[in-house]
Order: C-alpha cells, then structure tokens, then sequence
C-alpha cells in the first residue's frame, strides 16, 4: 500500500532540495497524522551543531502549522538520543577574536532558545522518546517535551557545569517542576549520571519501553494524547504550561477566554450535536 503525502512533506522536501550541500541532519516522518522527528548525527550521539539546528527549527515550524499533524515524537538515531552541543562549536566560538564571543554567544543563545520555546510551545502534544543518553542540551531537550518514555539505554545528565556553564536549554526552568527545586540543584550542580531507574523514580521519565518497541509505544501513546479536540488541546496545553507562573484568578481568566473559543469550535459543535442525536434516538 502507497504511503499517504501529507501537506507537510512536500516543503519539507523543497527544504532538502535547497540545502543539498547540507547533511540531512533531521529526519521528519508523519504518518497517520503523527510526525516522527529523528535526530539524525548518530556518529555524534545526535550533538547539535548549528547546521542540525537550523534544520530542526524548520522541522518543528512545520509540525507546528500542519493542520493534519496531531501530535509530535522526538528520538535520535543510533546509540544517543542527544549528547548536547557539538563541541565543535564550542571550539570555533572560543576562537573568535576577544571583542566577538559575547555577541556571538549571546546570538547562539537567541536560537537555542527560539528552538527550545518551538518544542515547549508546540500547540500539540509532543513526547520525547529517549534511546540513550540525554546530555546536557539534550536532555534539556527532552525535558521541552510535555512527556518522555525512555528505554532501558537511557540516561540523563545534566553536564553543563563539567563545561564551566549553566544549563541554557530550559533545564533551570523545566526540571525543578519535573523533581522539585532541591533535587534540580544537586543535579545541576554535580552533573551526575541519573540512569533510568533513577530518573523514572524521580519523575524525569513518565513510561518506560523496551530499546525495540520504544518508538512505536510512543507514537501509539502520542495517537491516544491527541484524539481530542486540537483547539482544546492547543489552548489547554497554553495555559498548563504557565500554570505555575499564573495565579488562580489569571488561570481562570485566561480559562473563561480559551473556553468561549472552544465553544466556537467545530469540534465542539459536532460534540453536541452527536450527543443530541444519540439522546433523542433514546427517546
């Protein structure tokens, strides 16, 4: 049976078509409409350059304004699932002229942060499946993600200050609320190895699957997370994810606002109007 062409892949393949001199360095697969992003530098442990980076921002821009996709898993290729910034990189931005590296940094920052708030405010449900180690920005990464299920080769580490840095992928922001303040400090503070055991213990990892089934448990979970209404989906997923910012009053306000969209919808309608048919044929 062919596969379906989803309105996704054809820009995505005139993006390939522009950037031959450029590795595929991300993989985007949809079917049945959930999209598959492999991170895809396996002889790297999927490190990420700023060539990977630049491709993944386009990938998620995509997913984000398909209509057709439900929802979004994130993996890696080969043994890792992230092993954090490509140390490459690091490298060239020391050997910049003095007068440059701040500027330069601060630059990096602005798109590392563009690509973490893609992932983090993806109007969709997205689930980081995670094959091996998650290190530094990668398992900043995977925290982006609003669940991670992880095989028994994961692990997690957050290693920026074995760098001399501070985790600048949404690590400060994301992982206290996965494990509590105190807990994110020590793991920021030793980048210590957490193995999966440990990590599903303290809440990092949600599910766990076996190193052959992990992707299809995760698009399988993925297809059950978005078989709901995708506006509701979009505007609960919005005000969630500032729930801990927000007080109860703006979560109610921003609720009763979300909430008169909803009763717009097309999904609603249809809702109800099932229910009415099915309860006036009761009669």
């Amino acid at each position: 049976m062919a596969r379906h062409t989803t309105a996704i892949e054809q820009p995505l393949r005139e993006f390939k078509e522009a950037k031959l001199e450029t590795p595929a360095l991300i993989d985007l697969q949809v079917r049945s409409g959930i999209a598959t992003i492999y991170l895809n530098r396996p002889e790297k442990r999927n490190a990420m350059s700023d060539d990977m980076r630049t491709q993944f921002i386009a990938a998620l821009e995509r997913v984000a304004a398909d209509k057709s996709i439900r929802a979004l898993v994130l993996t890696g290729n080969g043994k890792g699932f992230c092993a954090g910034g490509d140390v490459a990189g690091m490298e060239r931005r020391m050997q910049a002229p003095t007068g440059e590296i701040a500027f330069n940094g601060w630059h990096r920052q602005q798109r590392v942060h563009h690509t973490q708030a893609l992932l983090h405010t993806m109007p969709k449900p997205t689930i980081a499946a995670v094959n091996g180690a998650a290190s530094g920005l990668g398992a900043d990464t995977a925290l982006a993600c609003d669940f991670i299920v992880a095989s028994e080769t994961a692990s997690f580490t957050w290693s920026y200050i074995n760098r001399g840095i501070i985790p600048d992928g949404g690590g400060m922001y994301f992982l206290p609320r996965r494990v509590g303040l105190a807990k994110a400090k020590e793991l920021i503070f030793s980048g210590r190895k957490v193995e999966l055991e440990e990590a599903t213990a303290l809440g990092i990892v949600d599910r766990t699957a076996s190193a052959e089934t992990l992707v299809a448990e995760a698009q399988a979970w993925a297809a059950e997370l978005s078989r709901g209404s995708a506006t509701a989906l979009a505007l609960g997923k919005t005000i969630l994810n500032q729930s801990f910012e927000l007080s109860a009053h703006d979560v109610f306000a921003q609720g009763s606002q979300a909430q008169g969209i909803c009763y717009t919808s097309s999904e609603h309608r249809a809702s109800v109007e099932a229910f009415l048919a099915k309860s006036a044929a009761k009669e």
